[in-house]
């Protein structure tokens, strides 16, 4: 899949931890034990997984006990294989050897780990799509007698199956990204499953929708269970008795929790900052803009400004933060203004960006900004700065300067929010504060002129004050020939 639209910025742990997050993961680390544990003795069969007859000992060797201690120790295999921790030498005689990437976990870099990690976690979800083992036997043994496998009956699409899980974690991976709530926040189950089957245009889900929301939580309590032993995520499964109560698989929508400690009974969900790793990582290859903070620092001004435009305020002032790290503050405020310049339809929100990067600089940084106290561009935020930075020699701005600026901020928040609350507010302070403002408005030399005063017409409530201000848009385009 891919998609034009970015995806919101994440704030990634360093490699460093990560790596070491990976290692400790309980389905890696068992990989790697085996990879450690195999010898000349090692037999695999045709599909590289451990022969029957080796289950138990390798189970044994990773201190596994139970009913799933072979299942847990074949798929801790298969992982080494896949990662290539373990290479087969003879596919006839089924012998194996240590692979090259073993060596990479204690000698390799933290970006080598993370590269095994995610070869482990590819495997995974590989599996995490395939239905049971028994609805596996029964669809082969329902066939026609060949021993092929009868996906019909079966009822399972692999490419669909996929491309569902996929659309889960997606959804999992922006609502851990996005500043409604804290970063990493656990997202319960039904909810998860509800994002990807109810259409946004749905006010209520059908009983249908409903029912699909049922199976999907399902299914997912599965894959979750699977997907947590590689550290993708934190998983507080289904609870069993609702199970047995049927409230889960009915077709009636669960029952509404008596209190918050109440939805946790039907499972909740936390991407880990490994998994956020992960996630992203799986995004790009598949085509996504999904950008990390810290991406910009070795970058310019002007892709500072313009990418961190997009950026939710917190990202925004994280990326900016580092970006001024790596420079000298005279020497960045500079490059900053000098990138905030220009005509086109984006400049007015690179200078809002400009004036907001630019509060994050000291004193040190003040020559920069009088140096351009003139510029009809510039002037105007650099005042701001300067008597907001306690300087008392700031010569005041001229009435022409004063409207430009308002224009311009306008625009900016325009490009910025649409047509918000906010903006809605700040119209009406305007109207509100100049009398005659929109006599001069429609006069100033500013490209954004016109756009400013139709959006001024569009959010104004009082009727004669819009009707004003759209006059003064058409004088504005009049006046530039358009």
């Amino acid at each position: 899949m891919s998609d034009s639209s970015p995806l919101p910025p994440v704030r990634l742990h360093p490699d460093a931890e990560l790596a070491r997050e990976a290692l400790s993961t309980p389905l890696l680390s068992r990989a790697v034990r085996l990879a450690r544990w195999a010898g000349p003795a090692t037999r695999v069969d045709a599909g590289g997984g451990l022969v029957d007859e080796q289950l138990s000992a390798a189970a044994e060797a990773l201190g596994l006990s139970g009913e799933e201690a072979a299942a847990d120790a074949g798929e801790a295999w298969r992982v080494a294989v896949d990662a290539g921790l373990v290479d087969v030498v003879d596919e006839e005689e089924g012998t194996v050897t240590a692979g090259a990437d073993l060596a990479l976990l204690t000698g390799g870099s933290p970006q080598d780990v993370l590269t095994v990690w995610l070869a482990a976690l590819e495997t995974v979800l590989a599996d995490a799509s395939v239905p049971d083992l028994d609805g596996l036997v029964d669809a082969i043994a329902a066939g026609d007698g060949s021993g092929e496998l009868d996906l019909s009956s079966l009822d399972w699409d692999p490419e669909a199956e996929a491309e569902f899980l996929d659309g889960v974690l997606r959804n999992l991976y922006l609502l851990t990204t996005g500043e409604e709530g804290p970063a990493g926040a656990p997202v319960p189950l039904p909810a998860l499953a509800a994002s990807v089957l109810v259409p946004d245009d749905m006010p209520e889900p059908t009983d249908d929708v409903l029912h699909q929301v049922s199976e999907a939580m399902m299914r997912l309590d599965d894959q979750f269970r699977m997907l947590e032993p590689v550290g993708l995520v934190e998983y507080q499964p289904v609870d069993e008795a609702l199970l047995v109560e049927g409230d889960v698989e009915s077709d009636e929508e669960p029952a509404e929790p008596q209190d918050e400690t109440d939805v946790s009974r039907y499972g909740v969900v936390r991407l880990t900052p490994l998994g956020l790793y992960g996630l992203r990582a799986r995004l790009l290859e598949a085509g996504f803009e999904a950008p990390a903070v810290g991406d910009l620092t070795d970058k310019g001004a002007d892709a500072l400004l313009d990418g961190t435009a997009v950026f939710p305020p917190a990202a925004a002032h994280a990326e900016t933060e580092q970006w001024l790290a790596r420079r000298e503050p005279l020497a960045a405020a500079r490059e900053l203004l000098a990138a905030a310049r220009g005509s086109d339809k984006s400049a007015p929100l690179r200078r809002l960006q400009c004036q907001q990067a630019l509060s994050l600089v000291g004193l040190s940084a003040e020559p920069a900004l009088r140096e351009v106290l003139d510029d009809a561009e510039l002037g105007g935020l650099a005042r701001v700065w300067l008597t907001e930075h306690g300087a008392t020699d700031v010569p005041p701005p001229s009435e022409t300067m004063i409207f430009w600026l308002t224009v311009d901020t306008v625009a900016a928040q325009l490009a910025a929010e649409g047509n918000s609350e906010e903006l809605r507010a700040l119209v009406e302070g305007l109207a509100r504060q100049h009398s005659g403002f929109f006599a001069t408005a429609w006069r100033v030399e500013h490209p954004a002129t016109a756009d400013v005063l139709e959006a001024m017409g569009r959010l104004h409530p009082d009727k004669k004050i819009a009707k004003e201000a759209r006059k003064a848009a058409f004088k504005a385009r009049s006046q530039r020939g358009g």
